[in-house]
């Protein structure tokens, strides 16, 4: 399967076959939580003010993605919220299963066809008077709202202005970009940098000015004829490896390596990769086309690909309305 003409250059949404379901209570339409082991609608949510995971941001998170009635890489989820819980040398006063099934539940109260859920550790705080973090009692919490678009699909359909933003993303060296965390101050004033120069999102470099990541998605830009994604300094996003498997499937060269703003601005394509959002294109960089100012061949193939396996339940595990 090839896209070359630009009047074939249109990204589709395939519909959702499920209609939402009634929220097991009227409260729960706007949302649902998970907090200190019971499930409460999501404005009533609440986190205690000395929790280190709000002080101190130390904590860890997973977002989940259910879309037409069915999770997505749910498994794979929890093994890398498990894997940033030891990096993190935190222990879940709940066992995965019982996360899962809390996952799940979640998405029941609400009755949501397409979903977005957070699972989040936080380190939780020591007795009052210590600094000692081995006496923090860590805690679980989690919560569902409507399925989250980065960009919604009318503004992808155009495409997304980006803008590089010369702020350092935190080092890895510091934080280990492998953990789901929240240092997110780096983004938050990056995308300030870039609304004020029109951008509709940002990416950040590293200490040695290759790009990075940017706030909540990966990005991969074709460079030479092959799709290239950082392969350092960046979480391993799901979607990202989601993309990566697409790719081998479709025939199209790809793989990890060193980004610099230059590429991107000679790339012919360009796009993000997100659980909030899935395959979004990148249609400008510094008020600057990129390509032909569409959604490149190559992206528009591997969104087909990637929403059209979602809808049908690739990788996917039937949510449990009656959990």
């Amino acid at each position: 399967m090839t896209i070359t003409d630009v009047s074939e250059r249109k990204l589709v949404w395939p519909q959702t076959a499920h209609a939402n379901r009634e929220p097991v209570d009227a409260r729960f339409d706007r949302g649902s939580a998970y907090v200190d082991g019971a499930f409460c609608p999501i404005e009533e949510a609440k986190l205690p003010l000395l929790d280190w995971g709000f002080l101190r941001s130390d904590a860890c998170q997973e977002t989940i993605s259910a879309w037409n009635g069915q999770f997505f890489r749910l498994q794979d989820h929890l093994d890398r919220f498990e894997r940033s819980l030891k990096r993190l040398r935190m222990e879940s006063p709940e066992p995965v299963d019982r996360i899962r099934e809390i996952v799940h539940s979640l998405v029941a109260h609400c009755g949501y066809a397409d979903a977005y859920v957070q699972i989040i550790m936080t380190r939780g705080r020591p007795p009052i008077g210590s600094r000692d973090i081995r006496l923090c009692k860590n805690r679980f919490q989690a919560f569902c709202m409507p399925y989250m678009w980065l960009a919604q699909p009318e503004a992808q359909q155009k495409g997304l202005s980006l803008y590089v933003s010369k702020r350092v993303r935190v080092p890895s060296v510091s934080v280990d970009p492998l953990v789901k965390h929240y240092h997110w101050l780096d983004f938050e004033m990056s995308l300030l940098d870039g609304f004020d120069a029109g951008a509709d999102t940002v990416v950040l470099v590293d200490a040695n000015g290759n790009i990075t990541e940017g706030p909540g998605f990966n990005i991969f830009a074709d460079v030479g004829g092959k799709l290239v994604t950082p392969a350092t300094g960046v979480l391993d996003g799901m979607t990202r490896r989601t993309t990566l498997e697409l790719c081998e499937e479709l025939g199209l060269a790809a793989g990890g390596g060193n980004i610099t703003e230059q590429h991107l601005r000679q790339a012919s394509e360009i796009f993000l990769t997100t659980t909030a959002g899935g395959i979004i294109p990148v249609t400008s960089i510094g008020g600057q086309p990129v390509g032909d100012g569409q959604a490149g061949p190559k992206t528009v193939l591997v969104h087909k690909s990637y929403w059209s396996r979602r809808t049908a339940g690739w990788l996917g595990e039937a949510v449990k309305y009656g959990s």
